[in-house]
């Protein structure tokens, strides 16, 4: 008689490759969303500016710059006293042109404090990233308190100012070098020689070349980045360099600076500033 396979003998069979076609599937499925890799934070600081003001708001002027850097952090925004739990899981924080004055008839704003140089302070020194930006005047720049944080990195911002301005970086320049940066006028940081945070110029002015718009033209240093512990620090003299008419080539008081990379300096400096 022919022989006869049993019905059963073939999952049988197959049973002992199971433990194989399991392994094989786990290979082909994605990792769970708590095995992606997570992105880095940035914080924009909105409690130096004062209510009302309009200036660099993250749905207005500033939507475009936070837009883009989304790609590669998770941007948070608020108005929230700087504490370490509002900086808990922050990599690096953003502060944009600190209000000196009130607006209206809105309350005056908070100017940095003694005890935000403390908590700032450490933030960093333990690893956090920093990034503040200047301008110029008639701006309601406060910078006297904010020098307390800054003098703690070696740096200071002073009135001088140099108007807008094309300013090709050097391409031995570390991070940025090679860009082309549209300036749109600002004041200037001065650095503390020996301090421990080692201040150092990114970009200083050169005076050889003339800016757009007026004569201002002071020589020193537009843009200034500092390594107190294991933070980082970057300090621009400048903050509508990265608002979206300058980074869409439509220019500042209508002015258009081309060829421009701000962009890319930006991303360049905040991934630096966050370790990356």
């Amino acid at each position: 008689m022919p022989s006869t396979v049993s019905p059963l003998s073939i999952p049988s069979n197959l049973m002992k490759l199971r433990p194989i076609l399991a392994a094989l599937l786990a290979l082909t499925l994605p990792l769970p969303a708590a095995d992606a890799p997570k992105q880095p934070v940035l914080l924009y600081c909105r409690h130096f500016n004062a209510v009302g003001e309009t200036r660099y708001l993250p749905d207005g002027t500033f939507k475009e710059i936070l837009t883009k850097l989304r790609g590669e952090f998770e941007v948070r925004v608020n108005s929230d006293p700087l504490t370490a739990k509002s900086l808990a899981g922050v990599n690096v924080l953003l502060i944009a042109n600190p209000s000196d004055k009130a607006v209206g008839q809105n309350p005056p704003p908070p100017h940095v404090s003694a005890q935000d140089v403390a908590t700032l302070g450490k933030f960093v020194e333990q690893g956090g990233g920093l990034i503040v930006l200047g301008n110029q005047e008639n701006h309601n720049l406060e910078f006297t308190d904010l020098n307390q944080l800054l003098a703690r990195f070696g740096l200071q911002f002073v009135e001088k100012f140099t108007d807008m301005k094309a300013v090709v970086v050097p391409k031995n320049t570390p991070v940025i070098g090679g860009l082309n940066w549209a300036y749109y006028a600002g004041n200037q940081v001065v650095l503390t020689p020996g301090h421990a945070a080692k201040p150092r110029a990114l970009v200083s002015n050169d005076v050889s070349v003339q800016p757009l718009n007026g004569a201002r033209n002071e020589p020193g240093c537009l843009l200034a980045v500092a390594e107190p512990g294991r933070g980082r620090v970057v300090v621009a003299t400048d903050a509508g360099w990265i608002t979206d008419d300058a980074l869409s080539g439509k220019g500042v008081g209508r002015v258009s600076i081309k060829p421009q990379d701000n962009w890319e300096i930006m991303r360049r400096l905040t991934r630096w500033a966050a370790g990356r």
